[in-house]
């Protein structure tokens, strides 16, 4: 482990003597500093970046060797700290963490965008039948358990019926949500048929928000029994607590309801507004490419913002959790991994 160090902190001097532009390299660190919301949102912006999907097997492999070649102290002279950030975010972009296998595509981080927004453009379409609602509540949910399940935490095994159980939960919540309020909305007399169109635009967030709430509950109810790792400053462990479970649980499920509110919420009223202008209503085969532009710009927005609210390593004072975590560290604070 000495080695190890050493030969790291000589490699990390090496890139420092070459670059000057990107801060110093820390390996499997974030880039920016997460104790600020923007240094977050820094970092999630480099996480969700689409551009990461076009790298090339030859690309990834020479980016995993410089990483490589970085933790055993070979680095090659006039390798920069920006070449070693970028080595780093491509492989945290393609490899799963904890198996080091590819994540399929669709279900990468960087992928949720692109792969993504088709689903909420088809969500917001106006004029939605019952089987519409229902394929695409479903096949939202899908995409979600999908990605879910492709980034999870995988050291230490967790049985299939978990994820089916959340999954399965998500799509009758969302599915069941979204028909409800679309028949009483139909049942609502008082409505003007215009009045009645804008309100059923909005039924799309409710329902995905409830879902995923659902989702976050079903999938890690396991931690609120048997309570997550706490570590103190030195990254040392603590113990286990349920109390930071909870916490845990409360900032996911917030940002899981934070995350479609733009997506579903922006886009009706912007295109409400766009609908009135000259240029659609003498051109309506353009609402659904301007539609797709709005909900697209709305998701790039909102992913980077929602999951930066609160840092993945969050803190909380020891004398907040049980007494046990209290009396088994010095510390003042202790830190958990809340997830995504």
């Amino acid at each position: 482990m000495a080695d190890t160090a050493t030969t790291a902190s000589a490699a990390a001097a090496s890139a420092a003597n070459t670059s000057t532009d990107a801060p110093p390299f820390q390996l499997g660190k974030p880039r920016f500093q997460q104790t600020s919301f923007y240094g977050r949102f820094r970092h999630f912006l480099d996480i969700i970046d689409p551009r990461t999907l076009f790298v090339t097997e030859r690309r990834l492999r020479e980016a995993v060797q410089l990483l490589e070649d970085y933790k055993h102290g070979t680095l090659r002279p006039g390798v920069t700290n920006e070449q070693l950030w970028s080595a780093q975010k491509i492989k945290q972009a393609i490899l799963h963490p904890d198996t080091n296998e590819k994540i399929f595509m669709p279900f990468r981080m960087s992928g949720y965008i692109p792969f993504g927004t088709p689903i909420v453009v088809g969500l917001l379409l106006p004029n939605q039948t019952l089987a519409s609602t229902v394929f695409w509540q479903w096949l939202n949910q899908s995409h979600n358990a999908c990605v879910n399940y492709a980034n999870r935490n995988a050291t230490k095994p967790s049985p299939a019926s978990k994820f089916i159980q959340g999954y399965l939960g998500a799509v009758i919540s969302a599915v069941s949500i979204a028909v409800g309020l679309n028949v009483l909305v139909q049942k609502a007399n008082k409505f003007t048929p215009a009045t009645r169109l804008l309100v059923q635009r909005f039924v799309p967030f409710p329902a995905v928000a409830s879902a995923n709430i659902c989702n976050v509950v079903l999938m890690r109810y396991g931690e609120l029994e048997e309570g997550i790792d706490v570590l103190d400053g030195d990254g040392n462990l603590v113990g286990s607590s349920k109390i930071a479970a909870r916490h845990a649980l409360l900032e996911t499920a917030l940002t899981r309801v934070v995350l479609p509110m733009p997506i579903l919420v922006l886009p009706p009223i912007v295109m409400s507004m766009l609908e009135k202008t000259a240029l659609l209503q003498a051109r309506p085969r353009l609402l659904l490419p301007v539609q797709s532009l709005v909900c697209l710009a709305a998701f790039g927005l909102a992913l980077p913002l929602a999951i930066s609210l609160f840092p993945q390593m969050s803190e909380i004072e020891t004398s907040q959790l049980e007494p046990e975590i209290a009396r088994a560290t010095s510390s003042r604070t202790v830190v958990y991994n809340k997830g995504l």
